[in-house]
C-alpha cells in the first residue's frame, strides 16, 4: 500500500514531464489533427514569369508563400510589390547555382570573397554537383549571408528561408551552414520530413535543430515530385488528398506564360500548368474545402519561433 502510494506522490509531482508536447500545429493555435498546409512559390526574383506567377498566383489563387532569388535582375520588382502588401509573406531562396544556359547570375557577396562558387565567367556554377566540387561551404555560408542581408537592407519583414535547387540541403556540410543561417538570422527554415532524412543518412537532424530553437514544418512534400510527370493537376490533387494532420510545405514554380520564360528554362510547360492548377483548378479546391485543409503562410512559423526565442 505504502509502495501504491508513493508511486501516485511521484506521477502527481512530476505530472508536467508526463504530459505530451504539443504538436506544431497546437502550438500554432490549432487542434491536433487539425491539417495545415503552405503553398510556397520558388523562384521568385528570377525572372517577370515567375513574378508575375506568384502575384497571382497569391492574390487569385491558392499561393500562401514565397522565396526570393536576391541575385537575379528580377528581385527588385519582387521586392516593390512585397514593399507595396504587407499581407503577403516572403521569405529568401539562397541560391548557390545558375542553372539556365543563356540566362545566368553571379553571387550577391563580392566575388572575391566566395571565388570558389564562380565558373570561370564569373557566375555561380550550373549544377549542384559543380558547387560541391568546387565550392567551399564557408564561402556558401557568406553568399547565403549577404543575400539574406540584402532582404533585409530592402527592409523586408523576412519569414524564412529556404533553398533553390536544395543545394545547401543534400551535403552534410552545407546543411551545416544552412542550419547556421536559420539561427544566425532567427528565421524558420525548409525541412525536410523525418522519414526522407532518415532515408539519407540525416535521422538527427529535426532533433538537432529543434534543439537550437529553429522551427520547420511537419512534413515537406519532396519524394514525391519523383512521381510528377506532365498531369499537374493529378499530381497535386493526389498529394492534397494524401496529407497527414500536421504542417506540410510543399513547393511551386509557378510562372506566367511569357515568351522568355519559354526561351530560358526547360521546364516552362510544368512552370505555366502550375500556376493554372493553383489559381483556377475546381478539383483542387474542392480537394482543400472537402478535407478542411488550412492554408498558412510561414509567418506564423516565424512569429512562433520569436516567441520561443524571447524565453
Amino acid at each position: 500500500m505504502k509502495t501504491l502510494f508513493k508511486f501516485f506522490l511521484i506521477l502527481l509531482f512530476f505530472q508536467p514531464a508526463f504530459a505530451q508536447e504539443k504538436t506544431l500545429a497546437e502550438k500554432l493555435g490549432y487542434k491536433k489533427n487539425d491539417i495545415l498546409l503552405i503553398i510556397n512559390n520558388d523562384d521568385s526574383g528570377m525572372s517577370y514569369a515567375s513574378n508575375q506567377g506568384t502575384i497571382e498566383g497569391m492574390e487569385n489563387g491558392l499561393i500562401s508563400s514565397s522565396t526570393i532569388m536576391f541575385n537575379c535582375p528580377w528581385s527588385l520588382d519582387i521586392v516593390n510589390y512585397v514593399k507595396q502588401h504587407p499581407d503577403k509573406h516572403f521569405g529568401v531562396h539562397l541560391t548557390l547555382t545558375s542553372e539556365w544556359k543563356n540566362y545566368k547570375w553571379s553571387s550577391v557577396a563580392s566575388s572575391n570573397t566566395v571565388s570558389s562558387l564562380l565558373d570561370p565567367n564569373g557566375y555561380l556554377w550550373r549544377s549542384v554537383e559543380e558547387v560541391y566540387q568546387h565550392g567551399d561551404p564557408e564561402h556558401a555560408y557568406l553568399e547565403g549571408k549577404a543575400q539574406i542581408e540584402k532582404a533585409l537592407h530592402y527592409g523586408l519583414p523576412i519569414t524564412h528561408i529556404d533553398s533553390h535547387m536544395g543545394t545547401f540541403q543534400l551535403k552534410p556540410a552545407y546543411i551545416a551552414k544552412y542550419v547556421q543561417l536559420a539561427v544566425d538570422f532567427n528565421l524558420p527554415l525548409r525541412m525536410a520530413s523525418q522519414s526522407t532524412l532518415a532515408k539519407y543518412g540525416m535521422p538527427n537532424l529535426r532533433r538537432d535543430c529543434e534543439k537550437k530553437g529553429l522551427v520547420f514544418t511537419d512534413y515537406m512534400v519532396y519524394e514525391e515530385l519523383a512521381k510528377y510527370k506532365d498531369d499537374v493537376e493529378g499530381f497535386w490533387l493526389k498529394v492534397i488528398n494524401d496529407l497527414k494532420p500536421g504542417v506540410t510545405e510543399l513547393y511551386l514554380h509557378a510562372s506566367k506564360d511569357t515568351d522568355d520564360l519559354r526561351v530560358f528554362t526547360g521546364s516552362w510547360k510544368k512552370r505555366i500548368a502550375e500556376l493554372e492548377v493553383f489559381t483556377k483548378s475546381e478539383k483542387i479546391k474542392a480537394a482543400i474545402k472537402g478535407r478542411n485543409i488550412h492554408i498558412i503562410s510561414y509567418k506564423p512559423l516565424n512569429d512562433l519561433q520569436q516567441r520561443q526565442n524571447k524565453k
